[in-house]
């Protein structure tokens, strides 16, 4: 993987370099692992004239292979107690003989630009931009593996937990039980907080899990994600409880079944992310649910939950090859409940046979 990291800094400093910095500050969590490997929390990477340097405030944690960062980087680790990586990669830069100095503003906080420029005040300071993380849109093959085995854990968390019983149980507890089992088959940990919701809660997005209990008739829907070595993927069902569903509940998922795989089909290097958007929606609009359908269809999924690309009306931009994506329409009745449908998918050209699917759990609708 040291290569693979060499590579992408390169990039960075073209980018850096084009724009008249001869140097860069990586201080955005996600950023700085893309670009060095695995980092104690809050370390930051200097893209320096003369070298590279990793400054943390403490030691990495080498027990793990894959926990420790680029070995071909040179660590820098802070002695004392409370001091600011950002600010001593600053002053690292002027030692290296650097005048400019590009910075993730759009991550430093007020209070830690202007302790940077205080450290340093003869550097001058700009603006990198979103540079890393339209870097970070494509994924590698590597990157891609480590969010099929992601959607691997996801799926087999699902599948165990249909199979147990759940009248009775409460949301918060289920939610608790999936992401015991990420954990268990291999996860790093839930890739966000796992969302159950039943009866009138269920198709909500983001619905943060409550006490109230399955009952029989109910929809359940559950989206949770696994984080495997960095990388988040994501996996959206719904089901109902108990009984056989009722006409309403059959029409509504079906309608959201075929939205989804509207949007799905439509992912192909090239496409406008807006038009996957349309695909989806115009089947939930047209049938008289305009009104209740999400902001997004989807977003991009990598070493952060939500990424770019964004899949919504407004979007800009292009699909690439190779780009990992989230499809997830549903419909919320207040009141009722709902459907959410979603899938974690990477954009793949047709010779290539099309987007691939990570996560494999039934779309049918079952009843449990």
């Amino acid at each position: 993987m040291s290569e693979v990291y060499a590579v992408r800094r390169t990039r960075l400093r073209e980018r850096c370099n084009a724009s008249g910095s001869t140097a860069a500050l990586v201080s955005r969590p996600a950023n700085v692992r893309y670009l060095s490997g695995t980092a104690p929390g809050n370390a930051v990477l200097l893209l320096g004239r003369t070298e590279d340097v990793l400054v943390c405030a403490e030691p990495p944690d080498d027990r793990v292979p894959h926990h420790r960062p680029d070995e071909a980087l040179r660590l820098h680790v802070m002695t004392g107690v409370g001091g600011d990586p950002a600010v001593e990669a600053a002053a690292l830069a002027v030692a290296q003989g650097v005048d400019a100095l590009a910075v993730e503003e759009h991550h430093l906080t007020v209070t830690r630009y202007r302790a940077i420029r205080e450290a340093a005040p003869r550097l001058g300071l700009t603006g990198v931009g979103g540079a890393v993380e339209q870097l970070r849109v494509v994924k590698d093959e590597e990157e891609i593996s480590c969010l099929r085995i992601g959607a691997e854990i996801a799926d087999q968390a699902l599948g165990e937990l249909l199979e147990s019983i759940l009248v009775g149980r409460t949301e918060r507890h289920l939610a608790l039980e999936l992401e015991r089992r990420l954990v268990d088959h291999g996860a790093d940990g839930p890739a966000f907080p796992t969302s159950v919701a039943t009866g009138p809660h269920a198709g909500r997005p983001g619905h943060r899990p409550t006490d109230r209990r399955v009952e029989e008739g109910d929809f359940l829907s559950v989206c949770l994600g696994a984080t495997y070595r960095g990388y988040r993927c994501e996996i959206g069902r719904t089901f109902v409880i108990g009984t056989a569903p009722a006409d309403w509940q059959i029409e509504l998922y079906d309608l959201v079944f075929s939205a989804q795989r509207a949007g799905r089909e439509s992912l192909a290097p090239g496409a406008a992310c807006r038009d996957v958007d349309r695909a989806a929606r115009q089947v939930l609009d047209s049938a008289g649910y305009g009104e209740a359908l999400p902001v997004l269809t989807g977003h991009g999924v990598g070493l952060e939950i939500d990424e770019d690309p964004q899949l919504t009306p407004a979007a800009m931009g292009k699909l690439d090859a190779c780009v990992p994506v989230t499809v997830e329409p549903g419909v919320h009745l207040p009141g009722r409940g709902g459907v959410r449908i979603d899938d974690t998918l990477v954009v793949r050209p047709e010779a290539d046979g099309g987007p691939e699917l990570l996560t494999i759990t039934t779309k049918e609708l079952l009843a449990l």
